[in-house]
């Protein structure tokens, strides 16, 4: 725990001084195949150009047509698809439909939607992770499984609720490209997923991911262990002060820390993600989210979700990392997300306007009709009782947050707001998903309980 209080600095500069214990020097012989294939997390992006269909397809690639996208075709293999447009200001008003055909078997899947309303998982409006210039529109991410080949449709309608003054039109946004991510295979497993390091040759990139979680784990361990709620309470009253400071001080209401796999622990490439972490000045809340990428995936697998999400976070919409801080998955797993630290108050980009001064939980899955499974609740509660314990926040409680602007509330607006919220209390959208919204409150007061509240 008391990695958290160290400066990004210390713990960058801890990994570089580590790095030559794990990568040959400039001087030294090359790494061998097999070390280089332990080191890289392969993957790759096919970004199809969609045109014209129907009626529309007289007016050639380019146009603004109602109806876009591609007729059926073969494709190396893929996991999961996404549209990406040209404009991230730019809406698209329509409906999204997919359908693939399964690796191996030449069975195609029926049509499957694609949530199209993506723009309020970003970061804040000023935020330079936003004006970078290589931000695109984005629908969510839709996980299909092992895929060879695919036909999508793209329909415009007119907005359900648009602003006073003429009408929006049906036209969709400029530059609609598919996205189809491979994931690529899983890391070699180096024994069994303990919480030792999974291979001793890291990149530079990934020893600075995994030395902010120096505290934590070892240097490039797959997962930070859990600690009993004894333990984690002294870990933090330590790192408030030495053994005489700590003696006078009230036991703090923190969580027992949960097992948390790493980036390194689901296979992250660290290349991929800028070099620089960005961090707020605490943690008052948390947004709690659906991944909107369906719910046909094993836990097994989730990895690969992982490793998908991320890579059209970054590749595809123009991110800087992995939008959300944590992920869980059906079985309660929790995952590390955005690179920085888990202890630390890391900056994401999951809930428009909101980013700052909190975190975001993403729970894989689609949770508008469909339940979430009591372990993937529970998760969120253990989850945000250590976190939020460690910045002294009440999961039963309300907080402040100002808002970067939205579509709810006005930039610089002080908005009360549940220490857990969801999603669409900062923003107006159907995330995380009436299902798992309804939860919310189940996840508060365990989460209250597991602090001793």
């Amino acid at each position: 725990m008391r990695g958290f209080l160290a400066s990004s600095i210390g713990v960058t500069c801890a990994a570089v001084l580590a790095i030559p214990l794990t990568l040959p020097s400039s001087g030294a012989r090359a790494a061998t195949p097999a070390e280089s294939s332990a080191a890289e997390i392969p993957g790759s992006t096919q970004s199809l150009r969609l045109g014209p269909l129907g009626s529309d397809r007289s007016l050639g690639a380019g146009s603004s047509a109602r109806e876009q996208g591609l007729l059926q075709r073969e494709v190396r293999p893929f996991s999961l698809v996404g549209v990406v447009w040209n404009n991230p200001d730019d809406e698209l008003h329509g409906s999204v439909q997919v359908r693939t055909r399964g690796t191996g078997t030449g069975a195609w899947s029926g049509w499957q939607a694609v949530e199209t309303h993506n723009h309020e998982h970003a970061a804040d409006p000023d935020d330079p992770e936003s004006t970078s210039g290589r931000v695109h529109g984005s629908t969510a991410p839709l996980w299909v499984g092992d895929s060879d080949a695919v036909e999508i449709r793209v329909r415009g309608e007119e907005p359900r609720h648009r602003a006073v003054g003429p009408p929006a039109g049906t036209a969709l946004p400029a530059g609609l490209r598919l996205e189809l991510v491979d994931p690529g295979a899983e890391p070699p497993p180096q024994g069994s997923l303990g919480e030792g390091p999974r291979s001793t040759a890291l990149t530079a990139e990934t020893a600075a991911s995994s030395a902010v979680n120096a505290d934590l784990a070892p240097l490039g361990a797959a997962v930070i262990p859990a600690l009993s709620k004894k333990e984690t309470e002294a870990d933090l009253i330590a790192a408030r002060g030495g053994p005489e400071e700590a003696a006078g001080k009230a036991r703090p209401y923190v969580g027992p820390r949960p097992r948390i796999i790493t980036r390194k622990g689901w296979g992250a490439d660290e290349k991929l993600r800028e070099k620089q972490f960005g961090y707020s000045k605490t943690v008052k809340a948390a947004f709690v989210h659906h991944s909107a990428t369906g719910n046909n995936y094993r836990c097994s697998q989730a990895g690969s979700v992982l490793r998908s999400i991320y890579r059209y976070h970054v590749k595809s919409s123009g991110w800087r990392d992995f939008g959300y801080n944590f992920a869980v998955d059906k079985c309660g797993n929790i995952y590390e997300g955005r690179a920085g630290g888990v202890a630390k108050p890391v900056l994401g980009a999951h809930t428009l306007g909101f980013n700052t001064n909190s975190m975001g939980i993403a729970v894989l899955g689609s949770f508008g009709y469909s339940n979430p499974p009591a372990a993937a609740v529970n998760a969120i509660a253990r989850l945000t009782a250590w976190k939020l314990g460690l910045y002294g926040a009440n999961p039963r409680g309300s907080t402040y947050l100002k808002s970067g602007g939205g579509n709810l509330y006005t930039k610089g607006r002080n908005v009360r707001l549940h220490v857990i919220s969801g999603h669409r209390d900062g923003f107006a959208t159907e995330c995380p998903g009436a299902r798992l919204y309804r939860k919310l409150g189940t996840a508060r007061s365990t989460s209250a309980r597991y602090q001793g509240r």
